[in-house]
């Protein structure tokens, strides 16, 4: 269909069409075939205005609905709907003024194989996720080190807050090694483009290795290899059966992106007096006796002064965010989606991303970040079973509470509440989730201290933190290099918990990937994760079992992880006394069952474990 629509509200000055490359359109294409079948497609023209511009599309099966004005006018919005019919081409969409005029070809693809039922195929209680950033893990090609054109060209591999130089193609070397540890999935930190200047940030000038500042939804940074060797890693990676996971942030953006330094209108960006910095509370949001300013402030405030606050409740913002997230997903193939600083997003608009990519690809996984305190906060930014004004519709989260339980197990002493007591109260509350088995679990992330310094570098409770990591309930979630032995806090910033992969770059002194180059005690932790890991890799009681817990006592918790094939019992000893267990007082799961097989060692026993103070096992039941 043919139709001229002509923007009202003109400007005196005549719009002066430019060259076509001054026209940039979002999203940048479409797929023909989707369930998201109106499009609202962005045009900007980064030179000039549209004031008495006049548009058309002329494409079988591709209608123009409305054209919309804003208040910035080298902006216009138009809505398109995509037929069932409509086939892949290039849909010319003519903008002319009295004078000239210039054609933009938008292409419409078809969709991949399987029409987002047989990719985009999801994490699972049965995956293991390895977290890496791509920036340190390892440096595959080193042309791209520094690229012209970026505000930040500064390698610099001795400062921990600067960038150092690892990109895709790294990742993509290194996933024989990933897969050998039983690594079933990965999630890397932000690879959109971050063009950012270095901003002052805790101990110095800190650069956006890290990949939460993006200025363009639309690329893949440049310095880690761009589209090209997103795609390839991508593809080599489900060669393997091994799944990605893209990290995604609806909350901000940096403040080099069009959508602050340009913007279509100024509501776009959460706008305030003067700058106000979120407060980080996320019971303001929930609190049945909280107030709106608290929970405003929460919501709408910025988190650091150079990261803008989205307007999700904006409709132009939230069509953006929700096609990039789906466009995203068919263009690279994308399994999963890990949602950054998911609890400062405005609620209904994460539903409604939630809700359009379920639609259009039922299998993807949808896991967001909320640091919450207690499990009613965990739970309430998921699919749970309680009584609130508002139903988030989130299928998982990142279990905060559960990581602080266990390390409270690990390192506090038994108590009423505290030590192991702490793991089992929080576990006894996964009443309030609806499917708890499809939350993230972890010792450590990004944002944390190192888990082996945590611990105190005590091998006896890395082998306990590795046993609950891989035996309890959840998609079980390690920080790159800790299977390594890798350790340090955040002093004096960030940047010392993301140091590199050692053995990633060229002309590292060891390479820690291979067993040569790691030490007696990097090999018993790298052995140890890999044993437990392919172990649950086969065992379907580990990963989608029902779990049963005993009340601990004097240190020692007991719990069991089963289904018809097979019975897996895990034992801690988190007191400074030896203890014995016997099968038969856990009649109730062991009567069936003669002995036990010890998942790590191999040694086979019968009735009765023995374990020193701090030690753990994870046993296989026998008959």
């Amino acid at each position: 269909m043919y139709q001229i629509v002509k923007i009202i509200g003109c400007l005196l000055l005549a719009f002066k069409l430019q060259a076509q490359s001054n026209i940039e359109l979002y999203p940048t294409s479409w797929f023909v075939g989707m369930k998201w079948n109106k499009v609202q497609l962005i045009v900007r023209n980064t030179t000039t205005d549209f004031s008495n511009a006049k548009l058309s599309v002329n494409y079988a099966g591709v209608q123009l609905i409305k054209v919309h004005a804003f208040e910035n006018k080298k902006y216009i919005a138009l809505d398109l709907v995509i037929s069932p019919t409509a086939k892949p081409g290039k849909v010319k969409i003519k903008i002319a003024d009295s004078d000239s005029a210039v054609s933009i070809a938008w292409e419409l693809k078809p969709r991949r194989t399987g029409m987002g039922k047989t990719f985009a195929k999801g994490v699972t209680a049965k995956d293991f996720i390895y977290l890496l950033m791509p920036d340190r893990f390892s440096n595959g090609n080193a042309l791209n080190d520094v690229v012209p054109g970026y505000k930040d060209n500064l390698v610099n591999r001795k400062d921990p807050i600067k960038r150092h130089g690892g990109d895709l193609e790294g990742v993509a070397n290194n996933l024989n090694y990933l897969q050998d540890l039983g690594v079933t999935a990965i999630w890397m930190t932000p690879v959109l483009e971050n063009d950012m200047p270095l901003q002052s940030e805790q101990a110095g000038m800190m650069a956006g290795y890290h990949g939460y500042w993006f200025t363009n939804h639309y690329a893949i940074d440049k310095r880690l290899g761009g589209e090209n060797a997103y795609k390839k890693l991508i593809d080599a990676a489900h060669t393997k059966g091994i799944k990605i996971i893209q990290d995604a942030v609806y909350n901000h953006v940096g403040n080099e992106h069009w959508m602050y330094k340009d913007a279509p209108a100024k509501d776009w960006i959460n706008q305030w007096p003067a700058y106000t910095n979120t407060n980080h509370r996320d019971e303001a949001i929930f609190d049945p006796m909280g107030n709106a300013s608290d929970k405003k402030v929460m919501l709408d405030g910025w988190f650091v002064p150079h990261l803008p606050d989205i307007n999700q409740r904006n409709p132009f913002v939230a069509n953006f965010l929700i096609q990039h997230a789906l466009w995203t997903v068919e263009e690279f193939g994308i399994d999963g989606w890990r949602v950054d600083t998911y609890k400062y997003c405005d609620e209904q608009f994460m539903n409604n991303v939630n809700s359009a990519l379920e639609k259009d690809f039922p299998t993807i996984s949808i896991f967001g970040e909320a640091v919450a305190n207690t499990v009613a906060g965990s739970a309430y930014f998921t699919k749970n079973n309680m009584q609130t004004t508002f139903k988030h519709n989130a299928p998982g989260t990142t279990d905060f509470p559960l990581s602080y339980a266990m390390m409270d197990a690990i390192n506090k002493p038994f108590g009423w509440t505290e030590g192991v007591n702490k793991l089992y109260m929080t576990l006894s509350q996964d009443l309030m989730y609806q499917a708890p088995e499809k939350n993230c679990i972890f010792l450590d992330n990004h944002d944390m201290e190192r888990f082996v310094s945590m611990i105190g570098s005590d091998m006896n409770k890395y082998k306990m933190g590795m046993n609950l990591l891989f035996s309890l309930r959840g998609i079980p979630q390690l920080y790159y290099g800790t299977e390594l032995w890798m350790k340090n806090f955040k002093d004096p910033n960030d940047g010392m918990v993301r140091l590199d992969f050692p053995g990633g770059f060229p002309n590292d002194e060891k390479d820690k990937r291979m067993a040569s180059g790691r030490d007696q005690t990097e090999n018993t932790a790298f052995n140890y994760v890999k044993t437990l890991a392919n172990f649950r890799k086969t065992n379907t009681a580990l990963q989608t079992g029902k779990m049963m817990q005993w009340l601990p006592s004097d240190g020692l918790y007991v719990y069991f992880r089963y289904d018809k094939g097979s019975t897996v019992m895990i034992v801690l000893n988190t007191s400074n006394k030896t203890k014995s267990v016997l099968l038969s007082n856990y009649g109730e799961r062991t009567n069936e069952f003669k002995g036990f097989k010890d998942v790590v060692t191999g040694v086979i026993g019968a009735n009765q474990i023995d374990l020193a103070p701090m030690e753990s096992r994870v046993v296989l039941l026998t008959k």
